[in-house]
């Protein structure tokens, strides 16, 4: 065969053309990722105002191949008054979103995860992390919604008026006003969380709601025994009534405390097996964005345990010198590695596909619309 330097041209210009070789040189590429719990952050400068965003934090979310990330809004844990903090938080990501038009888009529907995949920007998921910011009115919800916000985590961690977090000792269940909230939620098409729930309010949540639900950020707890991951009954329950699991890449994936990507693909593996692969997804709790130094980070690092501790929200798992993150899988490069582990492992590139960002979509089509 003569190729001449037309041909070589030509043979070029196909390889480019081409989704299966371009996907070895990129497997991201035209694929759509969702993080169902992540962050738009800098986590080398801890002590930065909320939704602070820099060039960095935009160019490393993009360089990810990151389509939209669900990120944390209002109270948490600590002290302040839930509702005005959530409200507060709201405002300033609205203002953050304003000043970024040309990167940042605000999802509300699920076609907006074509929209920003197509038009090149990040798009922003509003979410909660606990609601206790419904104080004791369950119409807030609707407040909530109005302003944009589409997930709201029943709980955090310790007790609030819906019912018990993951470390809370009793395990209460959901509560009438729970119960509530669940229904006010469902009315207004908001995704219903149960990350960091205690075992018992998730089982009554997924019972309750109208709507399948999701837990955005979990372990499996058949593989690490600790409070934070979800029992296969939980999983399983999520699953039967069309709901989503995301796999976090956290501490919490391996009883030592220092989870490494192998733990990853384990619990995304026995998730899939026990839920199906058409529920499974990633919510790394995390940002693209890594810490430069993790040696010189460890000061930071020990100070958010002692606050932690402090304000009663540690989990069992998390210690002093535990990253909250996974040391070889965090980074601008971080799915793109998870997509190869996954393929190594002899998993089919429809299903990668569908861990990566698609069974969120399709999820939050049957939540949003």
């Amino acid at each position: 065969m003569n190729l001449n330097r037309r041909n070589l041209l030509g043979a070029g210009a196909a390889f480019c053309a081409s989704p299966t070789l371009a996907r070895s040189a990129d497997p991201l590429a035209g694929l759509t990722v969702i993080n169902a719990l992540g962050g738009l952050a800098d986590p080398n400068f801890p002590n930065a105002p909320e939704a602070t965003l820099t060039a960095r934090i935009l160019a490393d979310a993009k360089a990810s191949g990151l389509t939209a990330v669900n990120c944390t809004l209002g109270y948490v844990a600590g002290p302040g008054d839930p509702f005005e903090r959530s409200m507060a938080d709201i405002a300033l990501y609205d203002a953050m979103l304003a000043k970024h038009p040309n990167d940042l888009i605000k999802v509300f529907t699920a076609a907006d995860f074509a929209r920003a995949k197509a038009e090149k920007k990040i798009g922003v998921i509003y979410g909660f992390q606990n609601a206790a910011q419904m104080g004791d009115d369950a119409s807030r919800a609707d407040r909530f919604a109005k302003a944009g916000v589409r997930i709201v985590q029943l709980t955090y961690n310790l007790r609030n008026q819906l019912g018990d977090g993951s470390i809370a000792p009793e395990g209460r269940g959901l509560t009438p006003f729970g119960r509530e909230v669940v229904e006010r939620l469902n009315a207004n098409n908001v995704m219903v969380d149960l990350s960091h729930s205690g075992r018992q309010i998730c089982l009554d949540a997924i019972a309750a709601s109208k709507q399948p639900i999701s837990i955005n950020h979990t372990g499996c707890r058949a593989l690490t025994d600790l409070p934070r991951n979800k029992t296969d009954e939980e999983l399983r329950l999520v699953a039967e009534k069309g709901g989503f699991v995301g796999i976090y890449f956290m501490p919490f994936l391996n009883l030592s405390g220092h989870a490494r990507a192998v733990d990853v693909v384990a619990h995304i593996e026995h998730a899939i097996n026990v839920c199906g692969e058409d529920h499974v997804g990633i919510g790394t709790d995390g940002t693209t964005t890594p810490i430069d130094d993790l040696e010189a980070y460890k000061s930071v690092l020990l100070a958010e345990h002692l606050d932690r501790k402090a304000k009663g929200v540690a989990a069992p798992g998390e210690r002093a010198d535990t990253h909250p993150f996974v040391d070889d899988l965090r980074g601008v490069e971080q799915f793109r590695k998870l997509y190869r582990l996954l393929e190594a492992r002899g998993h089919k590139t429809l299903r990668i596909e569908k861990v990566l960002g698609t069974n969120f979509v399709d999820f939050s089509q049957r939540i949003w619309g």
